[in-house]
C-alpha cells in the first residue's frame, strides 16, 4: 500500500538524462556495407571521400555552342557575330560546335553559347547575338569537389541529395552504422492485440504502433515482443528476450505506482544496474523510468499514448542518436507567438502541444490541451508542443515561444 501513496521525489529532465548517460556510457554501434539504394536514412559510418574530380573534366553547362570567348567580343542581337560550324576536333578562331549539357569541352573552346543567344544560319555557320566570358555555361573540372575532399561527413544522415552526390561519384556501397534494434514490449491485462474487437473493459494496444514509428523515425529498427500480462514473470521472461535480440527495450505501462504497476519492479530484479531513474519531473510522462540491463538502456514508458511519445522524445530518441553517432539532431523549430494564456506547473517541465500556423504574416501557435494524456487528440491536432520552464506558472498570451514541430504548419 506505501506504493500508492505517489512518488516521493520527482527527477529533473535534464538530470534524468545526464544521469542516465553517465551509467550508459552509449557508443556508437558498429557499421555495414549497404547498396546506394538501400542507404537512405541511414547514418554515414565515415567520411565518404571523392576519387576523382567532379566534374572529370571541362564540360558544358547548357545546350548550346563551344566556342573561344573572344570571338563574341561585342556580339550583340544589333551587331551579331557570324562563327563557322565544325563537328569535331579543335574548335579554331572564329569557329563554333554544338555540344549538349554535360558533354566535355572540345579542345581549344573556352566558353558556350546559349541555343537561344545563337541563330544557325544555312550555309553552315551560326550568328551569335551576345558575348560570353572565359568559363562562362561551363562546369570546370573539379567544381563540384575535388579528388580527396570530402563529399559526406561521418554522422550524417543520408538524404536523396547525398545519395545522388555520391552516385555521381561513381561509389555504390557505403558503410553505414548499423541500426539500433528496439524490442518494444506491450504490458497490462486490458491490452488486446490490433485486429481483436475489445470488450468494454480492454483497450486495442495502439501503443505498439506508435513506439514503432518513432523508433523508424529516428532510424532505428523496431521488434515487436507482444503483450505481457501484469505478471511478473511474464514480463520478466519477455524484457530478458528483448535483451538477447535487441540493443534497447522499450515497454509501454505498468510503470507508475499502483498495485499492477509490475515493470519497474522487474528491472529492478533482473542482472543490474536496474532501475536508474523513476518519476521524471514532466508533464505528461512523469512515471517514466529509465534503466538499464546487460549495459543496455530499457526506457519503461507511460502506457498513455502521449505521455508514451513524450517520454520517448525526451528519453529514448537521444539515446538512439547516440547509438548511431549523431551528434545533434533535434527536431525543427520556429518562434511564434501564443494565442491565449496557458497555465504551467511549477517544479515540473510541461510539454504543451500546440497548433502552428502562419497569419498574416504572423507565426502563431494555439494551444490545443495543457492536460489528456491518454487522448491521441492532443498529438493529432497538434503539430509540435512547446516546453513551459520548471520554474514558470504559466506563458502569457501574445508571448514569443519556441515551437518543436513534429507535423507541417497547418493552415
Amino acid at each position: 500500500m506505501a506504493r500508492l501513496k505517489g512518488f516521493e521525489r520527482l527527477t529533473n529532465v535534464d538530470e534524468a538524462l545526464s544521469t542516465f548517460f553517465k551509467a550508459l556510457k552509449p557508443k556508437r554501434l558498429g557499421f555495414e556495407s549497404v547498396s546506394v539504394e538501400e542507404a537512405l536514412g541511414h547514418v554515414a559510418a565515415e567520411d565518404i571521400v571523392a576519387p576523382d574530380d567532379l566534374p572529370p573534366v571541362d564540360r558544358s553547362a547548357v545546350d548550346g555552342y563551344a566556342v573561344r570567348s573572344e570571338d563574341t567580343s561585342e556580339a550583340s542581337q544589333f551587331k551579331p557575330k557570324k562563327l563557322r560550324l565544325i563537328h569535331r576536333g579543335a574548335v579554331g578562331r572564329g569557329q563554333a560546335m554544338r555540344i549538349w549539357t554535360g558533354n566535355p569541352l572540345p579542345r581549344s573552346a573556352t566558353a558556350v553559347i546559349m541555343l537561344e543567344h545563337a541563330r544557325q544560319l544555312k550555309e553552315g555557320s551560326i550568328e551569335v547575338i551576345t558575348a560570353v566570358t572565359p568559363g562562362e555555361n561551363v562546369s570546370r573540372k573539379g567544381e563540384d569537389i575535388k579528388k580527396g575532399e570530402v563529399a559526406v561527413q561521418s554522422g550524417t544522415r543520408l538524404q536523396p541529395h547525398h545519395l545522388g552526390f555520391v552516385v555521381a561519384l561513381g561509389i555504390t556501397n557505403i558503410n553505414v552504422v548499423r541500426k539500433p534494434k528496439v524490442a518494444l514490449l506491450s504490458t497490462g491485462n486490458e491490452l488486446v492485440e490490433f485486429g481483436r474487437k475489445p470488450k468494454t473493459d480492454q483497450v486495442v494496444n495502439s501503443n505498439r504502433f506508435v513506439i514503432a514509428g518513432l523508433c523508424r523515425e529516428s532510424g532505428a529498427e523496431p521488434l515487436y515482443l507482444g503483450i505481457a500480462k501484469d505478471n511478473e514473470d511474464e514480463i520478466g521472461k519477455r524484457i530478458i528476450d528483448g535483451l538477447e535480440k535487441a540493443d534497447v527495450v522499450i515497454t509501454t505501462g505498468g510503470t507508475s505506482v499502483g498495485a499492477a504497476d509490475l515493470v519497474p519492479i522487474v528491472v529492478s530484479k533482473l542482472s543490474g544496474p536496474g532501475v536508474m531513474v523513476h518519476g521524471v519531473a514532466m508533464r505528461p510522462g512523469m512515471p517514466t523510468a529509465l534503466g538499464i540491463l546487460k549495459g543496455k538502456p530499457i526506457f519503461i514508458l507511460s502506457g498513455n499514448p502521449v505521455a508514451a511519445i513524450i517520454g520517448f522524445e525526451a528519453f529514448a530518441r537521444p539515446t538512439i542518436q547516440k547509438l548511431l553517432g549523431v551528434e545533434d539532431e533535434p527536431r525543427p523549430v520556429m518562434r511564434a507567438k501564443l494565442t491565449k494564456r496557458v497555465a504551467g506547473a511549477l517544479g515540473r517541465r510541461v510539454y504543451l502541444r500546440v497548433k502552428a500556423f502562419e497569419k498574416a504574416g504572423d507565426f502563431l501557435a494555439e494551444p490545443v490541451r495543457t492536460r489528456g494524456s491518454g487522448l491521441y487528440s492532443t498529438m493529432t491536432k497538434a503539430n509540435g508542443f512547446v516546453i513551459i520552464p520548471e520554474d514558470r506558472e504559466g506563458l502569457d498570451e501574445g508571448e514569443t515561444v519556441t515551437v518543436h514541430l513534429f507535423g507541417p504548419l497547418a493552415k
